[in-house]
């Protein structure tokens, strides 16, 4: 069983679609609200018109394992909507129960991982593979990240993995994740607000929903959050997280928290 959600640009309607092959789909067209601010060009909004009645995206995703029809918690396939939701290209998104992965999913896929994407009926794996052919596909708006700035931050998600698992307060873990966070909270207060600058890019959708993961993982099983002195990256995750499309396609607090618990607990 899997739940197929549409997203849009035209009115909200719900309709129910019958079985296809094995997979029972249910599609939402839901309206998508103002992202953030674009330029007013003609030939851009005549561009996202013309997108918007194109053929939709695929996307299959991991389903919530707390409210079934619901996204699951897999940061990577937040970074992929998040990628398709900025560049306003309509797609379909399939959940998959990954308990219960359908023959289906491997058909497409023989190692049963999402998320996955098909473009040009070709289906992509690997949210880096997959960001980078939609970015060739969709060239605008451009949200590539200079080459140069592309590995800002990379190093927070991994230290908190490792502090979040970590069963010894005196290992330095916790420290590890410090110092990473400080280096990025020094950066955006030279270089910010958002690590290309001015403009939200491809790095800050690929480390956002790592900072939501990180914010909830650690506020529940470890009761720690961002330093307040850390000010630059605090109003950097307020500025992401309040973003339409990530509002859209973030994951439930309890999912996050189920999602991490086999590695607290293992």
């Amino acid at each position: 069983m899997a739940v197929l959600l549409r997203g849009t640009y035209a009115a909200a309607a719900v309709t129910t679609a019958g079985p296809s092959s094995s997979l029972l789909a249910t599609t939402f067209r839901r309206a998508r609200g103002c992202g953030r601010l674009l330029p007013a060009a003609p030939r851009l909004r005549r561009t996202f018109a013309a997108r918007a009645s194109a053929q939709p995206v695929e996307v299959c995703a991991k389903e919530s394992t707390t409210v079934p029809g619901r996204l699951g918690d897999c940061p990577f396939t937040q970074r992929v909507l998040l990628t398709i939701e900025e560049k306003h290209l309509p797609y379909d998104l399939k959940l998959v129960d990954l308990a219960n992965k359908p023959d289906w999913l491997f058909e497409i896929n023989p190692e049963g991982k999402v998320p996955i994407v098909k473009l040009e009926d070709k289906w992509i794996a690997d949210s880096d593979v997959i960001t980078q052919a939609l970015e060739e596909k969709y060239p605008e708006p451009p949200l590539a990240t200079p080459p140069d700035k592309a590995s800002i931050g990379s190093k927070i998600f991994s230290t908190f993995i490792g502090f979040l698992k970590s069963k010894d307060p005196n290992d330095g873990t916790e420290q590890a994740l410090l110092d990473e966070l400080t280096l990025f909270d020094s950066y955006l207060k030279d270089n910010g607000p958002f690590i290309n600058g001015g403009a939200v890019s491809a790095a800050d959708l690929s480390l956002g929903p790592k900072l939501y993961h990180m914010e909830i993982a650690l506020g529940h099983y470890k009761n720690w959050s961002v330093p307040e002195s850390l000010s630059h990256i605090k109003q950097y995750m307020k500025s992401i997280f309040s973003m339409d499309s990530f509002v859209k396609t973030r994951a439930l607090q309890e999912d996050v928290i189920a999602g991490w618990r086999p590695k607290v607990m293992g």
